[in-house]
């Protein structure tokens, strides 16, 4: 499976030069709002996203739960996904969640089970796949028009001046067009080590360009000041104190359980966000080390730089997410030219 995707990556890039300019991204006309009326803080991070977003009031969708569980029932799920699906205008092509927790329905991502509904196909019972999506590495700009899933990212953060900042720097990175490095480390972790074969397609599809790549073979960075792209292979990623993200960075790390994201036994994907990424991922159930459970960063890369939002981005770089969850501003989009919202 992971050599089909290498293979297609080629073919991507191949035709890159051929493609006429990225369709336009999704804007924020696009975006659905989910807050939970019980959660002062999704309130306040819904309210501040819609008011530095200029998101139109019919977006918004208001849901109520108490917010005392990490994980819900699928039972639960569905009583807030009807509540969901009521409010939601034909317009809505995605998602953006204003919570951190609960991050798991059951099985899924909370972010999956918005996007596709609770469905078992998206699990998986010990190291197997799961149902792919056909989002995969898609060009158009309308999903739920197109590929009828509305994909979710969560605004997560554990106070309302983390999410002001998250918010404020994808604000911020809008048609910025920026220089920065992509930074592929290879680590000494060899069972979440697996994307690493995929760097040299970074380096070839970013050859001459404003984004340059660093392939490190080492377990950590340190005191980089420039940092668009970050991705690694460990269970706890060390020296992010030391690092300067560009506005609009996309940073994960391959483990586990990365998407529980109040967790302690393995580095939270909330660590980048409160670091100066601007969207990250995780997995909130034992994928195994499966790539396709992963986002891919040759395609992540190149989405983005062709203009797509970072959800667009990073939902087409994961063949397989029922069991990831995306956090961070979706809206974010450092390569779209002025006016494409």
């Amino acid at each position: 499976m992971f050599r089909a995707l290498q293979a297609l990556l080629c073919c991507t890039i191949a035709l890159c030069a051929l493609l006429s300019p990225a369709a336009q991204a999704l804007n924020r006309t696009h975006i659905g709002i989910i807050v939970n009326t019980r959660d002062p803080l999704s309130v306040a991070i819904g309210e501040y996203y819609a008011e530095r977003r200029h998101i139109p009031v019919e977006n918004m969708i208001r849901v109520s739960f108490t917010p005392i569980e990490n994980s819900l029932t699928r039972a639960r799920f569905d009583l807030i996904k009807a509540q969901v699906d009521q409010q939601t205008l034909p317009h809505i092509q995605a998602y953006a969640i204003t919570w951190t927790a609960p991050w798991r329905v059951d099985c899924m991502s909370i972010t999956s089970a918005f996007t596709f509904g609770f469905d078992p196909a998206f699990c998986s019972d010990g190291c197997h796949p799961t149902r792919p999506t056909t989002y995969f590495n898609s060009t158009g700009r309308l999903p739920f028009t197109e590929h009828g899933i509305r994909p979710t990212m969560s605004i997560a953060a554990t106070s309302l001046e983390e999410a002001k900042a998250l918010i404020d720097r994808g604000v911020a990175s809008d048609g910025t067009f920026p220089s920065g490095t992509a930074y592929l480390l290879s680590t000494s972790d060899g069972a979440r080590n697996v994307r690493s074969p995929s760097y040299p397609l970074v380096e070839k599809m970013l050859r001459g360009n404003r984004v340059r790549t660093s392939i490190l073979v080492q377990d950590e960075l340190l005191d980089a000041r420039d940092v668009f792209f970050y991705f690694t292979g460990k269970q706890r990623v060390e020296g992010l104190e030391t690092l300067r993200f560009v506005p609009g960075a996309m940073a994960d790390h391959l483990t586990s359980f990365g998407g529980n994201l109040l967790g302690t036994g393995q580095m939270s994907a909330l660590r980048w966000l409160e670091a100066g990424a601007t969207g990250s991922y995780g997995t909130v159930v034992e994928p195994c080390n499966l790539r396709e459970k992963f986002p891919f960063p040759p395609v992540a890369i190149n989405r983005y730089l062709r203009g797509d939002t970072l959800i667009e981005a990073y939902w087409k770089s994961v063949l397989m997410p029922g069991q990831g969850i995306f956090i961070g501003d979706p809206l974010a989009a450092p390569f779209r030219q002025p006016g494409g919202n």
